[in-house]
């Protein structure tokens, strides 16, 4: 089959499109034709050796190495319920295990545990469906999980028009809450066509102290210590990308709690957010769409920044 592969640490153009061997599903596993393939944050984190994390915490990387996490494609090869023919999208193997063949979705065929996979929504083809497992999982399993503010409540999300952000706002919003997006102005009619109550442009204007009881931050950063005071006393800080500057001492003065986790694999939750999306509470926003040919391209256009929803690769 045809992969992207990197045989090397460093830039986009590592990325290389070559014949690798097709995998075999092992016991418990499903084998996956992919028709498209979600282009996340960790897939540039592994392609650059993980020169974010310091280096006494960095994971090792075994290469060459076939990046990619989040799937929408048909079955091939079934295992417990799912069948041949079946549409099927997942959330591969994450996080991976410690020398674990991690998610390998950057290609033509892939297995995947028969308990991370979910049905595909109805009403998306596979392109939308590929752009939703990672970003979704992860602005659900924080409204749901770990935050799931009250009704009522004021979110504000930071980073609103990115993958996660625009899960989060739709999330929130659903959840029965006043939404504050905070965007660049370019991102305005987006982030209003999915319901926010008060869009905020960081270019033009600094968001006000003591604004919402709950921030949802997923971009990170210098910029997040800041942030606190915008949490009203007694609210919430959710990091979602929590590398950066971000003082507990401070948080604690102004009992804010703080809120970290790490997204997981999860086939019945992905199975929740298809109901959503096939109900029509929740919209899937794409950047931008690739071949799977072009994968560095892809990754050219996330190192620009801006995103306004997912990129995602076509295969």
């Amino acid at each position: 089959m045809k992969a992207i592969r990197f045989h090397e640490f460093g830039g986009p153009g590592v990325l290389v499109h070559e014949e690798v061997p097709t995998p075999r599903p092992a016991q418990g596993e499903v084998l996956v034709k992919v028709n498209a393939v979600g282009v996340n944050p960790p897939d540039w984190y592994a392609r650059t050796g993980f020169a974010t994390i310091p280096e006494d915490l960095r994971p090792t990387l075994p290469l060459p190495h076939i990046p990619g996490t989040d799937v929408s494609g048909v079955v091939v090869e079934g295992s417990g319920e799912w069948r041949e023919g079946e549409e099927v999208y997942a959330l591969i193997r994450f996080p991976p295990a410690p020398g674990g063949p991690g998610g390998r979705a950057y290609a033509e065929y892939v297995t995947v545990p028969a308990g991370q996979l979910a049905r595909k929504p109805r009403s998306l083809d596979h392109v939308r469906a590929a752009a939703v497992p990672m970003a979704g999982l992860t602005a659900y399993q924080y409204a749901v999980d770990h935050v799931r503010p009250p009704a009522g409540r004021t979110v504000l999300v930071n980073g609103a028009a990115g993958g996660v952000g625009h899960f989060a706002v739709q999330l929130a919003k659903n959840q029965g809450n006043e939404v504050i997006a905070v965007a660049s102005g370019r991102h305005a009619a987006f982030l209003e066509s999915l319901g926010v109550d008060r869009f905020i442009d960081y270019t033009k204007e600094a968001v006000p102290a003591g604004l919402a009881d709950v921030v949802i931050d997923t971009v990170g950063g210098d910029a997040m210590d800041g942030l606190l005071d915008v949490v009203r006393p007694g609210g919430t800080f959710a990091a979602v990308f929590p590398i950066g500057r971000l003082s507990p001492e401070r948080a604690a003065e102004r009992s804010v709690s703080i809120v970290s986790a790490q997204v997981r694999s999860s086939g019945r939750q992905l199975g929740e957010l298809a109901e959503l999306i096939d109900a029509g509470r929740l919209v899937v926003g794409i950047d931008s769409v690739h071949p799977l040919a072009q994968a560095r391209r892809a990754h050219e256009r996330a190192a620009r920044g801006h995103l306004q929803g997912k990129i995602v690769l076509e295969v």
